[in-house]
């Protein structure tokens, strides 16, 4: 199935995307997770809405980016289907929520959306579940 194709790559450019998916998914973790506590608190929602959603469903959009989506890339597991949302919420995170803001405050997300797109071009590696998948 192509949505589980993974590209055929030397064991060093493997190991590279491991490393890539693992940091780029459980570095979001940390984003992600204080936000999904959010909402579980008695306290009221305050958080953007940039898309005009409403603040809870932005946070509810943006929790399923950075938690689910990031496990997903952790896994290997649907990686450029799960890559997709986590792009959108970066682009979002810099152009506009951040958009009046120096680039010192743009700039994390700039990273993380570069690792994000390369990793939608290279596809996660041998080391994930899409290539466990992709061998049957």
């Amino acid at each position: 199935m192509k949505i589980f194709y993974v590209g055929k790559h030397d064991s060093k450019i493997n190991l590279a995307l491991l490393i890539f998916r693992l940091l780029a998914g459980g570095l979001m973790l940390s984003h992600g997770l204080p936000k999904m506590m959010k909402l579980f608190s008695s306290e009221p929602i305050q958080f953007a809405d940039p898309l005009g959603v409403g603040t809870e469903f932005s946070l509810i959009l943006t929790i399923f980016a950075e938690v689910v989506c990031s496990l997903l890339l952790v896994l290997g597991l649907w990686t450029r289907a799960a890559l997709i949302p986590l792009i959108v919420t970066m682009l979002v995170a810099v152009f506009i929520i951040h958009i009046d803001h120096d680039f010192g405050k743009k700039e994390l997300g700039i990273i993380y959306l570069t690792l994000y797109v390369a990793l939608l071009i290279s596809g996660p590696g041998k080391y994930s579940l899409d290539y466990q998948i992709q061998r049957k």
